[in-house]
């Protein structure tokens, strides 16, 4: 198959499989939460390990990708059965509404869609033409957005007062996820290149290496820690009576999914020509400072005026926050080896996934949510200040040195 006609065919399911992502994307984001919240009443634990479900599939992602390697299995293939096993999770999820049950459907159903981001970002790799990258992912990212947002409106006016209703809505949870695994199927990719050495997690050398990318994932571990301790907290903070919001579900949603997906989608198709043509590290500069006003201004305020404020700063932010997460290593990484980079990166990210909302459910035991929000933001600030030096190596998106055979096979 020509690169074009690869080019073509991945773009077209691509974005039929946004539509599936998009709901999805509310399942981890509002409703797997809400539902926790609102009809199980579930513990402060319970609560976090929904909020970090998505996380440990990010963890084991060196694993996923040692494992398809070692497999042959081409990596759209491999995400197709990721996904197969996501859409069984929700299943089980919807069959058995018992508390312990819907707490590992979740963990499961999300860790596989967050376990096949790096065999996505080397599909896009193959597939998309360096300079049309951004470009292509952001055409499909708005139409996830868009779904999302409208998924979203539609579940929770659903929802209203209708909460015991839930195992409908996990039932098209497992629907969007076999509908992304049909998607996935269909798309032309190869098999990943094999390297020696039989440790699972043998990827993460790859940080000892290459300094730039070592020091770029620190920063990434220290603004997304503040980030995602602060994001299943907006459920939270709407939706626990506690902080007497006292919103409907549908006003949740609204704040918290509706909103930042359309001001998503707005600036998607700008933040991914953004990535395309201007400095990376300038790109991720102003993001971090997006995000740190959208925290501070969501958690201080308690009028809807500054909700919806704070909402619209934390879709744009996160508009141009899919774009760089998810395709960033493809600047630097050979050409070869981005799956190898997307699983370091991935896993971290897996890890400060898990460990932070763990952390912001038991701080809130503790502290404010307003000195949380500070100590969010102070994170990310700091990570901000970090990549200021490295922005003279974003001008030529240098790519790193490969690992020589001698250093491989240790």
């Amino acid at each position: 198959m020509s690169d074009q006609n690869a080019t073509q065919l991945t773009y077209r399911y691509e974005r039929w499989r946004a539509l599936s992502a998009g709901i999805l994307e509310t399942a981890s984001t509002t409703f797997l939460l809400l539902i926790a919240v609102r009809w199980f009443h579930a513990d402060s634990f319970s609560k976090a390990v929904i909020a970090g479900g998505g996380a440990f599939g990010l963890v084991i992602s060196p694993w996923i990708v040692s494992a398809v390697a070692n497999l042959g299995w081409p990596t759209s293939i491999a995400a197709s059965r990721l996904a197969a096993v996501g859409a069984g999770s929700f299943v089980i999820a919807a069959i058995f509404p018992f508390l312990p049950v819907f707490v590992i459907a979740c963990v499961c159903g999300m860790s596989t869609s967050s376990a096949m981001i790096p065999l996505l970002t080397q599909m896009y790799q193959e597939n998309y033409p360096e300079s049309e990258r951004g470009r292509r992912f952001s055409r499909t990212l708005m139409i996830r957005i868009a779904a999302a947002a409208l998924f979203s409106q539609v579940a929770g006016r659903a929802l209203t007062g209708r909460i015991e209703q839930f195992q409908w809505l996990l039932l098209i949870f497992a629907a969007a996820f076999a509908s992304a695994s049909i998607c996935l199927s269909r798309c032309p990719t190869r098999r990943l290149t094999r390297t020696a050495g039989t440790h699972p997690f043998r990827a993460l050398r790859y940080v000892r290496h290459d300094p730039l990318f070592r020091l770029t994932l620190i920063c990434w571990m220290l603004m997304g820690s503040g980030t995602l301790m602060m994001q299943p907290l907006r459920v939270e903070y709407l939706a626990n009576p506690k902080y007497k919001m006292e919103l409907t579900v549908g006003m949740i949603a609204l704040l918290t999914g509706v909103i930042p997906n359309l001001a998503r989608l707005v600036l998607s198709p700008v933040w991914g020509w953004l990535f395309d043509h201007v400095n990376f590290f300038i790109l991720r500069v102003t993001l971090n400072l997006g995000f740190a006003l959208g925290i501070l201004s969501f958690f201080t305020s308690d009028s809807l005026n500054g909700l919806i404020f704070a909402a619209v700063i934390f879709g744009i932010s996160n508009a141009g926050g899919d774009v760089a997460w998810s395709l960033w290593v493809t600047k630097f990484a050979p050409a070869d080896r981005v799956a190898d980079y997307m699983s370091v990166h991935t896993c971290f990210t897996g890890i400060r996934g898990i460990i932070a909302p763990l952390c912001a459910f038991h701080l809130i035991t503790k502290i404010s949510l307003v000195s949380l929000g500070w100590i969010s933001a102070s994170l990310i600030l700091t990570a901000t200040l970090l990549l200021l030096p490295e922005v003279k190596f974003g001008r030529n998106a240098r790519r790193a040195t490969p690992i020589l055979a001698e250093e491989v096979s240790e």
